[in-house]
């Protein structure tokens, strides 16, 4: 059997990208952030994001059934932290500038990457619940100053992107 512990500790070097997951509805905007995203088929186009079940707006990213992945660049670890933070939610959303696509989930205007999505499906494992989002919008940063993406690993935030180099 293997200990909570130590699952915990290798899971802190598998590298994760960050990312803020928000949704909106009748009882208003939340979000949080996490790590637990990926892709799973491109037809249709499909993500999961994995929440923890204990999570005081866990209810509300079901009953809403949508949700905006928002891929989080370098210049963002402020909002990542605020969005992993026990601040009022409210409080969550003044920082960054945010909008809205077609199912009204905020969308951080600057984020590397914006994918609107319907919860199509749910499954709970443990303690979290698997959401299976299909894509019904994505809103791409076109700045190229804005490249560089933020990834945790290790229990740290870095940075990473291509640099480039002048001869």
């Amino acid at each position: 059997m293997v200990e909570t512990t130590d699952f915990r500790n290798g899971m802190s070097l598998l590298t994760g990208a960050v990312n803020v997951i928000t949704t909106a509805g009748e009882t208003g905007r939340f979000g949080f952030t996490a790590s637990a995203v990926c892709s799973v088929t491109d037809t249709p186009p499909t993500l999961l994001v994995c929440m923890n079940r204990s999570s005081s707006s866990h209810c509300h990213f079901k009953d809403n059934g949508i949700l905006s992945v928002n891929v989080l660049g370098a210049h963002h670890q402020q909002i990542s932290q605020a969005f992993a933070s026990r601040i009022p939610m409210d409080e969550r959303f003044t920082h960054g500038e945010w909008t809205t696509l077609l199912t009204g989930s905020p969308v951080l205007s600057d984020a590397l990457v914006s994918f609107d999505c319907r919860i199509r499906q749910m499954n709970d494992v443990g303690t979290h619940t698997i959401f299976y989002c299909e894509v019904e919008a994505i809103k791409m940063n076109e700045n190229k100053e804005s490249c560089h993406g933020l990834i945790y690993f290790n229990r740290c935030y870095h940075h990473i992107g291509q640099q480039e180099y002048k001869l």
